[in-house]
């Protein structure tokens, strides 16, 4: 199924292998540079696989021989599963690119996903990805990760969003390189059920953000 809205395409992928999706990516990716597919998003859940960004380093890893898929994106390792909506946004930045502010772009969208659901989250310094602020709870917790490529003015790989996944998968890694920081969920945030089905027509709702440019 695809929706396409603001002259961007969100695809929903259903549950789909790591290395599917990638190959899927590529295609887009290739298609939209050569001006032969507008932007597009796909929209997934991925079967429970850890992905390995640019900058992992050995000791972030699992050390129990979980296997590892180590990709070109940037950022370090992370867990993609069940009970995560995950998006690949395939979109031509506008020239001059500027990487960073379409990091931004996707994490405001992230940010006003998570208020619609009532969750108060935000940046982190120095930090990629979106945060619940450390509380009484706890030290800041992240509920959205970010990990991008650009080649040729394209985008590649994403973001993915906490909805209801089993959290103890991040015990095994330092997610995203970060030690003393915690990763969370839209369930246990809000302490109420939130699924991917819930949370995916929000997500797409709000995808014109990311192409967004201000003026």
């Amino acid at each position: 199924m695809s929706v396409t809205t603001s002259g961007l395409t969100a695809v929903h992928a259903g549950l789909l292998d790591y290395q599917s999706a990638w190959d899927e990516q590529r295609r887009l990716h290739e298609a939209v540079v050569a001006g032969e597919q507008g932007d597009t998003v796909l929209l997934l859940e991925h079967p429970s696989v850890y992905t390995a960004g640019k900058r992992t380093e050995p000791w972030d890893r699992p050390m129990d021989g979980t296997p590892v898929i180590d990709v070109d994106r940037g950022g370090k390792i992370t867990w993609h599963g069940p009970g995560q909506l995950v998006g690949y946004p395939i979109v031509k930045l506008p020239d001059p690119v500027d990487v960073v502010a379409y990091v931004r772009r996707t994490e405001q969208m992230l940010i006003d996903v998570c208020a619609e659901f009532g969750l108060a989250a935000g940046r982190i310094e120095g930090r990629s990805g979106v945060w619940v602020p450390e509380d009484d709870r706890g030290p800041a917790r992240k509920v959205a990760a970010i990990g991008i490529r650009v080649a040729r003015g394209v985008t590649l790989h994403g973001f993915s969003i906490n909805c209801d996944c089993d959290l103890t998968y991040f015990d095994r890694i330092v997610p995203c390189g970060i030690r003393d920081a915690g990763v969370t969920s839209l369930t246990a945030e809000l302490g109420r059920p939130v699924a991917v089905a819930d949370v995916l027509p929000v997500v797409e709702r709000h995808l014109p953000t990311l192409i967004t440019v201000e003026a």
